[in-house]
């Protein structure tokens, strides 16, 4: 399986990643469905923000439809692409939808989980205690995610299996929406939340949470990983080959400026984040940026780092 996703998707990512836009007669419209509005997405919109849709002679409307319903929009036809991460992509070739894939934009996993301080230190919680122990305090718990299925549902299950839980039974889940779960914790609904950055920082930098698990520093057995795609339904390169072309230059461009000035990016996505704490918004983004990815090919380690995780969650 991996190696006819290595040649569909790497293939075309190869084939225009340096090749000039060509001459547009008219501006051509998208629909980007983006699964939620976190920092994983920041591509897509400094690509809108900055101009560089605009560049490549694009109209790009961004609509937030949070976990699986972004690619199931894009299934359907109701989306032209969807930025997401490897394990949807897998599980729904899986299960004979085919979806394709033409650039990977993050190839570190941004998800993180993060315990309410109490609860974290009626448990004896430190942070010079291994994932594994760590992740044993979840039993019995609430934890707030992003998305039943999603790759924040899967990072929450991958980190009760680490703990020797089991996925199933020992933790319960509350799904809501990010801006929702830091007030659901301070109140007592849930003892802690799993999501993508800034949401999880906040809690953390203001010492209401402890951070139990962070992808990019707990799991280094998964990186590389496919956590950006930009992936579409199958025929929409051949069909509409110009559209896809025009999509990933565009984001390609974001990237890169994310890349060499991290510093101006950030100024840009303020406006986007304009109700989060400046400092918070700031410590977020020092992980995230760095997550983003030099070479935007699809490789087949990334995809196999996926399964892992899809596997190990027992999704």
């Amino acid at each position: 399986m991996f190696k006819r996703f290595h040649l569909c998707a790497a293939g075309f990512a190869f084939a225009i990643g340096l090749a000039p836009t060509p001459n547009r007669a008219q501006d051509i419209d998208i629909l980007m469905a983006l699964p939620a509005p976190t920092l994983t997405f920041a591509s897509a919109f400094i690509a809108e923000d900055a101009g560089f849709y605009k560049k490549e002679g694009l109209k790009v409307s961004h609509r937030i439809l949070v976990g699986v319903a972004s690619p199931n929009a894009v299934i359907a036809g109701s989306a032209d692409f969807t930025i997401g991460t490897g394990p949807v992509f897998l599980r729904a070739a899986a299960a004979g939808q085919r979806l394709f894939a033409i650039a990977n934009l993050i190839d570190k996993p941004l998800v993180e989980l993060v315990l309410r301080k109490d609860v974290a230190e009626a448990a004896g919680i430190t942070d010079k205690m291994p994932l594994a122990e760590r992740a044993k305090a979840l039993k019995g718990k609430t934890i707030g995610i992003q998305g039943v299925g999603s790759i924040i549902h899967a990072w929450e299950r991958l980190v009760v299996h680490r703990g020797g839980l089991d996925v199933e039974k020992d933790v319960r889940i509350a799904p809501m929406d990010p801006p929702a779960m830091l007030p659901a914790m301070a109140t007592k609904a849930i003892d802690g939340f799993a999501t993508s950055l800034p949401f999880t920082t906040e809690p953390v930098i203001k010492g209401s949470a402890v951070m139990l698990a962070t992808a990019t520093k707990d799991a280094p057995d998964l990186l590389p990983f496919s956590y950006g795609l930009i992936y579409t339904r199958p025929d929409m390169c051949t069909k509409q080959r110009d559209k896809c072309v025009r999509v990933v230059h565009a984001l390609a461009a974001a990237n890169r400026f994310i890349l060499d000035k991290p510093d101006e990016a950030l100024e840009i996505l303020k406006k986007r984040f304009d109700k989060m704490d400046p400092q918070v918004l700031a410590a977020a983004w020092k992980t995230v940026s760095a997550a983003h990815a030099k070479d935007l090919h699809v490789t087949v380690p990334g995809l196999e780092h996926a399964q892992q995780v899809s596997l190990e969650a027992k999704l």
